[in-house]
C-alpha cells in the first residue's frame, strides 16, 4: 500500500514539474495559490527537497537560478573562500537551470541532514569523502553518476566553474527511478511579526577570511540586497540577489581530517549545538540565540527571554561565520540651530 502511495505522489510530482516552467498552468497555479511553502511562508506547494552546491569564487559570478531558492547557505571552504549550499523546495519556482555546480564538503553533511533524505545535487567531493555521503540520510545525485544531459557545460564560462545542473529533469529521473525525496518539512524557525529588541541599520557586512559581503536594506524591495567583494551580487537574470530574512549566524569553524587536492585544510562549520546570532529583517538587527540538538532536528531561533525570533516570509539567506558583523546606523539628523 505505501509503495502505491508512493508511485501515485511520484507522478504528481512529475506532473507538477512539467507543468511550473510552461506559460500559464492552470494546475501550477492552482497550487501556489492555495497552499503556503512551509520553508518560506511565502505561496507555493511544499515539493521534495533539493539541495544543490554551488560555486561562489568571483569566476563562478553571476550564478544561475539562485534567485529562485527558498534558502542559501553560505559556508566557509578552503583558503577561506565560501562555497553554497542552496534548497529548492517550491515546484512552481524550480528553475530550469542551476549553477556553476562544484563538490560537496564536510559541513554539507550537518546541515542537510535536518531536511531528512533529500535529493543532493553537487560536482565530486574529496575521496575520503565520499563514503561519509553515501553513508548519510540523502539520495546522491552528484553529476559523477548523471549523465551529461542533466549536468551540461556552458560554454560561454571556463572550467571549473560552467557545470550547470537541469534541476526539473534531474528530480524527475530520480522519482522515476523509485527513488525516495522526502517533502520539505518544518526545520525549526517560524514565520509572524517582527520581534521587539532590534535596532535599525543601513547595512551590515560580513566577512571570511577571503570572501566579504555585506547588505543594504530597500525599504521599497523590503528585503536585503547582497554585494559580493564590494560589488552588487547580481544572479544571472539580472536580479539582485538578497531576502527579506538574512541570519548571520556565530559558528565554530575548525580545522576538518579532510584536505583539497593541493592540500588546502577543508573547514568545518559546526550547526548543531548552541550560539548567539543575528536576524536581520524590516531594516532591522535583532540579536538572537540558535539551539540545535543534534544533526538530525532542526535548529530554534528565539530572543534572549525564550520566546521565539519570528522570520519575515520569503527567500532565507544563513551565513555561517566566526566572525563578527559589522553594522552600519543611521546618521541622526543634526538640530538646527535657533536664530
Amino acid at each position: 500500500m505505501k509503495r502505491a502511495f508512493f508511485i501515485i505522489s511520484s507522478l504528481a510530482f512529475v506532473l507538477v514539474l512539467a507543468g511550473c516552467g510552461g506559460a500559464g498552468t492552470t494546475a501550477g497555479k492552482k497550487s501556489a495559490s492555495d497552499h503556503v511553502n512551509i520553508l518560506t511562508g511565502m505561496p507555493g506547494s511544499d515539493g521534495p527537497v533539493l539541495a544543490v552546491k554551488i560555486d561562489d569564487t568571483p569566476q563562478a559570478h553571476p550564478q544561475i537560478g539562485l534567485d529562485s531558492a527558498d534558502v542559501v547557505y553560505i559556508e566557509q571552504v578552503e583558503g577561506g573562500l565560501t562555497r553554497l549550499a542552496a534548497i529548492f523546495t517550491t515546484p512552481e519556482a524550480m528553475p530550469s537551470l542551476i549553477g556553476p555546480v562544484r563538490s560537496a564538503r564536510i559541513s554539507d553533511m550537518d546541515i542537510l541532514a535536518q531536511y531528512g533524505h533529500i535529493a543532493f545535487a553537487f560536482s565530486g567531493a574529496q575521496t575520503k569523502l565520499f563514503p561519509v555521503i553515501n553513508a548519510a540520510n540523502l539520495e546522491n545525485l552528484g553529476a559523477e553518476r548523471e549523465p551529461a544531459t542533466l549536468y551540461s557545460r556552458d560554454l560561454t564560462r571556463s572550467a571549473p566553474t560552467n557545470l550547470i545542473l537541469h534541476p526539473k529533469d534531474l528530480l524527475n529521473k530520480a522519482i522515476s527511478e523509485g527513488k525516495k525525496i522526502d517533502t520539505v518539512k518544518s526545520i525549526g524557525w517560524k514565520f509572524g511579526s517582527k520581534p521587539v529588541g532590534g535596532r535599525a541599520i543601513t547595512s551590515v557586512s560580513f566577512k571570511w577570511p577571503a570572501s566579504r559581503y555585506s547588505a543594504v536594506w530597500s525599504s521599497s524591495e523590503k528585503r536585503w540586497l547582497l554585494s559580493y567583494n564590494g560589488a552588487p551580487n547580481l544572479a544571472a537574470s539580472g536580479v539582485q540577489l538578497g531576502s527579506p530574512t538574512l541570519i548571520i549566524q556565530k559558528v565554530s569553524i575548525t580545522a576538518s581530517e579532510y584536505h583539497d587536492k593541493v592540500g588546502g585544510v577543508t573547514p568545518f562549520s559546526n550547526t548543531v549545538g548552541s550560539g548567539t546570532a543575528y536576524l536581520l529583517r524590516d531594516g532591522e538587527a535583532i540579536p538572537i540565540y540558535w539551539n540545535r540538538a543534534s544533526a538530525e532536528t532542526g535548529t530554534t531561533w528565539t530572543l534572549k527571554d525564550g520566546t521565539n525570533a519570528n522570520f519575515a516570509p520569503g527567500q532565507i539567506w544563513i551565513a555561517l561565520t566566526d566572525n563578527e558583523p559589522l553594522f552600519t546606523y543611521p546618521v541622526a539628523p543634526t538640530p538646527s540651530k535657533s536664530s
